[in-house]
Order: structure tokens, then sequence, then C-alpha cells
């Protein structure tokens, strides 16, 4: 990808993959890369540098090939006219003189305008980098983008300034209904003002991400999709010898592991170095615009109050023993004696050596998502026919899997490393439900189409439901029931460990970096401390994986931090939502695209009661909690 923060605008208009999301579907969650939350940036994080769109997290959006004529012939020198920096400063310069209400029109007229055309260059230049990670003129042309841009940040910061110091800025919306649209985003410039520094220090900031986080990131990026894997006497790529996790013979899967492994010793002072410096950076940023930590300023740009995520994580703590009763009883269905290798989580269980053709995919989604709602259904089948989808692993591609909105054509650009297996099925109904979530916010002004972390995985994590559900049910005996219910368990243990223990690791990075240089040693073992806490005795603690730090892209944003919360949030929430929809039926469905709607334009709770549910109450989570611990229950009476 453009990678999350290679230019100015943070995640904004970053690219999202194995770069910055994780990877949720492995079996069932699949392709991403054995283990997470499926790697799609997802919406991202506030744009700090204030450039594009007011307050919220701006979605991150890049397409394949499409908009190519935007960026100019042969690569030459790209120019962003009026609405860039001289627009920008032009409308500053008049702004004392124009009564309030023009200013706001203005303001919102030029980001329109502005963020139109960043996305379409961001876009083109995001993903051909992402179909291929040495494509340099996609570099160079991206990293011309960012430069321009930032040289919007100081205009911007003192028009923000100027509109959130308006005493009738509330008074200005309400008697004008062409604001109406704009009303959050116009909030929230008021509401982000406290954190916005100075036009020259915003300026600053913008010029010194270029070459600061967002190229450590890209460094890093670098490195783990180029860096060489030898096994079984060849050389194979980081994403293929990951895709062995799910192999039927054991022996495979240990020998790539181990491959794995040793693969990372090749680069991991470099990637140790990249982290330091973005952790760093984050540190000291949050500190001068007078955050009170990385996490609240997670929480801030993901629009989330601080008591939502302790009832998350409160009701997950109290489940985690029973998710390490899965792992265990897994462990012992498999033969082991002191809890389940870390090269075993993938491991297939019942009959689940069938393959899938594309075709096939198409096939089985279309009749699911038929029977739930018709725009979903002719969504994806215009994804599959007019090829939104790049399908196939190949030397040079990212790893993982990401969607990615594509605002001037209203249309979706799906990545993929599909291999075959079902839970490939799975992660393409992820990123197709990303794509949904696309659809739904489209019909805002592009300026209101950016949603927050955490129900950025709503749509995605609800296909899933829909998806293994329907599977599930069909199952026609004991070994098919079998596999797909340890393909969802799979899943659900990455979202709840594996999520957690991604939490705690960042959590004490941010803790030790201000007093230490934290070498790849020193992180590898926060790793395994943070994985020994999260896994409980479910997993073999001698055989963790103390490189899931180089691993997972989701810790090199310098604007993005915790990209770990909001898969657990997403999973526990989406699941709550399915029951809904088992209770309501049809009538469900248009309150489900009225809530996907409005979680760009509200903070996430208020998305949340749009669907009747209280975030902060533990108990909602419980209820999705207990869904996955009655799984769990019948998963172990079936391997006993």
């Amino acid at each position: 990808m453009v990678h999350r923060d290679q230019h100015p605008l943070g995640p904004a208009l970053a690219h999202r993959s194995g770069h910055g999301g994780g990877d949720l579907a492995q079996q069932g969650i699949r392709n991403h890369d054995a283990d997470g939350p499926h790697d799609d940036i997802r919406v991202a994080a506030v744009d700090h540098h204030r450039v594009l769109a007011g307050g919220g997290a701006h979605r991150a959006c890049l397409a394949h090939g499409t908009g190519g004529q935007t960026v100019g012939a042969h690569g030459c020198e790209l120019g962003l006219g009026a609405p860039g920096a001289q627009g920008r400063y032009q409308l500053f310069a008049q702004a004392a003189a124009l009564p309030h209400a023009d200013l706001v029109h203005r303001y919102v007229d030029g980001q329109l305008q502005l963020t139109t055309l960043i996305s379409k260059l961001f876009i083109f230049c995001s993903l051909r980098t992402s179909a291929n990670t040495a494509d340099n003129q996609a570099n160079s042309l991206s990293d011309q983008i960012s430069a321009k841009i930032s040289g919007c940040a100081a205009a911007d910061a003192s028009l923000r300034h100027t509109l959130a110091a308006f005493d009738d800025l509330d008074a200005i919306i309400d008697a004008d209904p062409a604001l109406a649209e704009y009303r959050y985003l116009l909030r929230n410039i008021r509401r982000d003002s406290k954190y916005l520094l100075s036009d020259k220090e915003e300026e600053l900031f913008a010029r010194m991400n270029i070459s600061g986080a967002s190229a450590w990131e890209s460094l890093r990026d670098n490195l783990t999709s180029s860096v060489k894997v030898e096994y079984n006497g060849g050389v194979t790529n980081l994403s293929a010898i990951r895709n062995l996790a799910y192999d039927p013979d054991p022996a495979v899967r240990k020998s790539a592991y181990e491959a794995e492994l040793a693969c990372y010793d090749k680069i991991k002072d470099s990637v140790a170095f990249a982290l330091n410096s973005i952790k760093l950076q984050v540190i000291n940023e949050c500190q001068v615009r007078g955050y009170a930590s990385p996490l609240d300023k997670a929480l801030y740009q993901s629009r989330m109050k601080r008591e939502t995520l302790e009832a998350l994580l409160g009701a997950m703590d109290e489940y985690m023993p029973k998710f390490w009763q899965y792992l265990r009883a897994k462990a012992k269905a498999l033969g082991y004696e002191n809890g389940l290798p870390w090269y075993e989580l993938f491991a297939p269980m019942g009959k689940s050596d069938k393959k899938y053709t594309t075709q096939d995919a198409k096939d089985y989604l279309l009749n699911i998502f038929g029977g739930f709602d018709s725009q979903l259904h002719d969504m994806v089948e215009r994804a599959f026919d007019e090829a939104w989808i790049d399908f196939y692993p190949r030397n040079g591609k990212v790893g993982g899997a990401f969607d990615c909105g594509v605002p001037s054509a209203r249309q979706s650009r799906v990545l993929t490393n599909f291999d075959g297996a079902f839970g490939d099925i799975v992660t393409l109904a992820h990123e197709l439900g990303h794509a949904f979530h696309d659809q739904q916010v489209f019909t805002h002004p592009l300026i209101c189409q950016e949603y927050s972390m955490p129900v950025a995985e709503t749509a995605s994590t609800f296909n899933e439901v829909l998806t293994v559900t329907a599977a599930i049910q069909a199952a026609q005996d004991k070994d098919e029931k079998l596999a797909l219910i340890e393909s969802q368990l799979s899943d659900a243990c990455q979202i709840i460990c594996d999520i957690y223990s991604r939490f705690l690791f960042e959590s004490s990075v941010f803790e030790a970096r201000p007093q230490e240089f934290l070498d790849a040693d020193r992180l590898c073992q926060l790793m395994l401390e943070a994985q020994k806490k999260a896994y409980g005795d479910g997993l073999d603690q001698t055989c963790l994986h103390p490189y899931m730090w180089l691993c997972k892209g989701h810790y090199y944003s310098g604007s993005l931090s915790f990209y770990n919360f909001p898969y657990a949030f997403g999973g526990l929430f989406a699941r709550g939502l399915y029951a809904k929809y088992q209770q309501e039926g049809e009538k469900f469905v248009p309150l489900y695209k009225e809530m996907l709607h409005a979680t760009s334009v509200n903070d996430v709770e208020d998305t949340a009661k749009i669907a009747g549910i209280d975030l902060t109450d533990k108990a909602f989570w419980r209820q999705g909690l207990q869904s996955l611990a009655d799984e769990i229950d019948l998963f172990c009476d079936l391997v006993k």
C-alpha cells in the first residue's frame, strides 16, 4: 500500500493491507496471514494533519488502477492547482473579511475539491504499490503528492482554528439546510481544535512525517514483502510460508513455522529500528498535542469512550479461560499434552481438505448473501464480474487481504491471496463486507464518509458470521461440522486471545520506549510475555511466536496506534447484531444498513444506539462471548 501513512495525511488515504490491518481470517480467517484480523487498514485514524476532512478517522480508500490519468503522463511532476496549498492560503487570507456563514461554506467546498483530487491520486499510487511493491514510479509519485499536500497543513490549521472559534457555528449549521449533512464534521472541528498546533507546527509535522514514521513504515513493508524464506531446499516468500499454517500435514506446518521464524533474523534489527522510531514519534506527538497517552489518542480518534473499551476488555477477560479450554481440547485431539504449539493454531480438523475455485467462491457467497439482502448480493456479483478483486499471490504483491473504497466510482477494490481453502471464501466475505459498508457511506459527501476504527469491522465480521453460520447449518456429517466450527473458533480465538496479546504488547512498548531503546531481543521478550498472558495454558508456552511484532503491520503507523481492539469490538459487535437479525428477520436489514450509513456521522456509542445497544454495558459484550462459549462446548464434545 502506500501504507497507511506514507503521506502527511496519515492513514487517511493510505493503503491498507498486510501493512495496516491484520489478518483476521485464517482458516476461517485465513489468507491474510496466519493469525489475526484482516489486513485492511479500514478507516484508519484521524487525519491529524487536518488537510482533508474535519474530525473523524479518515477512511482509507484505494483502488486498482483506476484514475491512472490523474497521475500525469510518464511520472511527470504533479500539480494540485487551486484546491491545494495556494487555494487554502487564499481562503485563509480572506477569512477575516468574510461573514462566518460564507467562510463555513467556502471551507466545506474547498475540502470537497481537495479531497476528491487527492483521493484519486493516492488511490492510484497506493494500489499500484500493493500490486507490486517494487513499483518505484508509484512510490515516487506518492512522495510527490505527499510533499505537495504537506504544504496545505499550515493554512488548513489556520482555517480550522478560525472555524472552531466561531461562537455562532451551531447557529449557522442549524439555519442552513445545505450544511445539515456536514454537522458532525463541523462540530468535530471545534472538538478537535484543542489538539491542533500552530499553523507552522502543523506544516512542520506534515513535512517531517514523510521522512519520519511513514518512511520507517515503508521500510518495514518493503523488508517483509521482499525477504527470502528458505524452505525445503528452495526459496519462497513470507506470505506463502505463512499460508502453510493450514497445511494438512503437521510436519509441513512445523517446518514452515521454523522457516518463518528463521527468516526474521535477516531483517529483525532494521525493523526494530523502524518500530522504535515510529513509537517514539507517536509518544512525542501525543505530548506536544496534549493527549494523555497514545491509547487516549487512539480512543479519541475512534470516537469511542474509554468506558466502552473497559467494558469490552473486561468481558473478554472473564471469558479467556473458555478460549484456553478450546485450545487445550484442540491440543489433546492433535496429540499434545502441554497445550497447543503455535504452529498448530490453524491446523485443520475434521474434513477440511476441499479446494474451491474463485467461481465456487462466487456461487457460494451469492447464495448466502442473496438470502440476506439484494443490495449486498448484487454488489458481490459486480465485484466478481467486473474484476474488482485481485485474487492470487505472486512475488512482489503485498501479503494479506484488504478492501479499499473508491468513492469517485462508488466501487471498491479487494486484494486477497486466494489459495482455494474455505477460509479464503470467508476472507472474501470479510473484505466484501467492507465493500458493502463503503456502499452505505458513499451516499454521504466525500468528506463525510470516514468512520472510526471500531465500527470499521462491523460489516466485514457480520458477513463472516453469515457465511460460516450457513456452512455449519448445512454440514452433513460430524467431520464437516467439526471442520467448520473449529475454523470459526480459530477466528474467534484470534480476535479474542491474539488481539488481547497485541493490545498488551503495544501497551508495554509505549510504556517502555521513553526509557529505553527496544532492540529485537527485547521486543521478542515483550511479545512472549503478552502471548503468555493472553493465551494462558491454552498454548504450549515453550512454543510461541516471538516475532509477531515484526510480522504484523498494525504497529507501524505514526498516526494509527492500537489497531487491535477494533477487531475484538467488530467481532463481538457483529455477533450481537447477528443475534438481532435472528430475532427480527427481514425487519432487521434496513436497520442494519441505516446503522452502517450512520457510522461516519456519529460517535461509536451513538451509532450502536440505532440498534438499541449500550456499548458501555459489559452485559452486551457477554452475549457475543457466550455464543462463542457455546460453540466451544460443542467443539469439545465433537473431539472427545
